[in-house]
């Protein structure tokens, strides 16, 4: 049972209530600001098979950087879209974000009046944009899609729109995004399902159509098409996702400086090069392909996972937005995770005493941040519950990455055992 945190009879932001129909001049002005804000930049926007495609639709697009909104606005030009905003995207601006339509929500809870807002989107004939990843990707590839996507578009039998963007992330790396890359970015808007096809398919079949068209990968991009990352501060940042050694299998003890990544425990060093792949300096190159390596961290979590050795603790520092216009300091606190009882952080503040508890079930993915701009510039990770949201800072060092893995992965487990998912 939770114990919500004592803020002295402060309301909390009401994100229960419908979004307004997005006005028509906003639609123009959004798009105004985006083609001001991309002068400078190669980009395209292609469409494939939208001929004749008219709203109401769903759109859903991966998520590398913030360039992805502005992309995807002139793609759905001049047509009204309520985007779905996470919390910390009204931050200090809820009166813009419901101005522009938005429909808010916390990261990775059960929302059902998110549901009802969309489905009453699609009932004024307008489109619902939706980045379902619910986070940017973390080394350009794609993440964990939620099994609910097939029902919510099974449900509301209108068309579906896949939006990938490609170089966004080479451009702007999730653990790096503050020093910019030059890259060209390409966004494809495809018409993956009709109306008439939804309606004639299962779940299972919309979420593997979803998944299918919603896969990318960055680095193989760069690849195929011959561009070159050249800045010498290239590879700074990545050991926040290349967190283990694949030759000494410490973890947390990468590090990265210009072109290069490294262990500080057994001293391998590799380095990134201007195609996007990985050369060790010394010995067998055991992952050339960046997201190979992020994959096989997967694979060691989820072994920890399945036979019983994964667990975290860690004293943590807690900033809440039960808000729009303040981020709550809440002092220390700890933080536990495990497959059997999941997220548990217990504090106190105000006089009182707080526990929160998310078990496996309640979250299937997590929301990292490597360098939160709204608090301050280091890792930590967002535990939402339907009415507030705790981002924790660790004291432990380049953490963050597995917790995200391992949520995953319990959460998975946890569907299986309890017969609601696939082995």
């Amino acid at each position: 049972m939770n114990i919500d945190v004592n803020y002295k009879n402060k309301k909390r932001y009401d994100l229960a209530h419908y979004p307004i129909r997005q006005p028509l001049i906003i639609a123009w002005l959004i798009a105004l600001v985006c083609k001001i804000a991309l002068i400078g930049k190669k980009y395209k926007v292609e469409k494939i098979n939208m001929e004749g495609l008219k709203p109401p639709y769903i759109m859903l697009s991966n998520h590398m950087y913030f360039i992805d909104f502005m992309l995807a606005a002139l793609g759905t030009f001049p047509h009204r879209v309520n985007n779905v905003v996470t919390i910390d995207g009204y931050y200090r601006r809820p009166w813009l974000m419901e101005l522009i339509g938005a429909i808010g929500t916390r990261k990775f809870t059960r929302d059902l009046h998110l549901v009802k807002s969309i489905n009453k989107v699609l009932q004024r004939g307008d489109i619902l944009s939706m980045y379902p990843e619910a986070r940017y990707s973390p080394c350009g590839t794609n993440s964990y899609l939620p099994e609910s996507l097939g029902k919510l578009i099974r449900m509301n039998k209108v068309p579906v729109v896949a939006v990938v963007h490609h170089g966004n992330h080479l451009n702007s790396p999730f653990w790096n995004f503050r020093k910019k890359r030059k890259s060209v970015h390409w966004t494809t808007m495809t018409q993956i399902l009709t109306a008439e096809q939804v309606k004639s398919m299962t779940v299972d079949e919309i979420n593997a159509a979803v998944k299918e068209a919603l896969t990318y990968d960055d680095y193989k991009y760069q690849k195929e098409h011959g561009i070159r990352i050249t800045e010498p501060y290239r590879a700074e940042g990545l050991h926040k996702v290349l967190y283990q050694c694949p030759h000494c299998k410490t973890e947390s003890k990468m590090a990265s400086k210009g072109t290069e990544i490294f262990c500080t425990e057994c001293g391998k060093r590799w380095n990134l090069n201007e195609d996007g792949t990985l050369t060790a300096l010394s010995g067998e190159t055991e992952f050339s392909h960046v997201p190979d390596w992020f994959e096989w961290e997967r694979t060691q979590v989820r072994e920890q996972v399945q036979n019983g050795t994964y667990s975290f603790s860690d004293e943590v520092e807690v900033y809440s937005l039960p808000r729009c216009w303040k981020f709550e300091e809440l002092g220390k606190a700890k933080l536990t995770h495990d497959p059997v009882n999941g997220f548990v952080l217990d504090g106190h503040y105000n006089g009182a005493d707080y526990h929160i508890q998310r078990i496996p079930l309640q979250t299937n993915s997590l929301h990292i941040e490597y360098d939160y701009c709204y608090i301050k510039p280091f890792d930590c990770v967002d535990i939402s519950t339907e009415n507030d949201s705790f981002y924790c800072y660790p004291t432990k060092e380049n953490v963050v990455t597995k917790l995200a893995f391992a949520t995953e992965e319990i959460y998975q487990m946890n569907l299986v055992r309890t017969g609601k998912g696939k082995a």
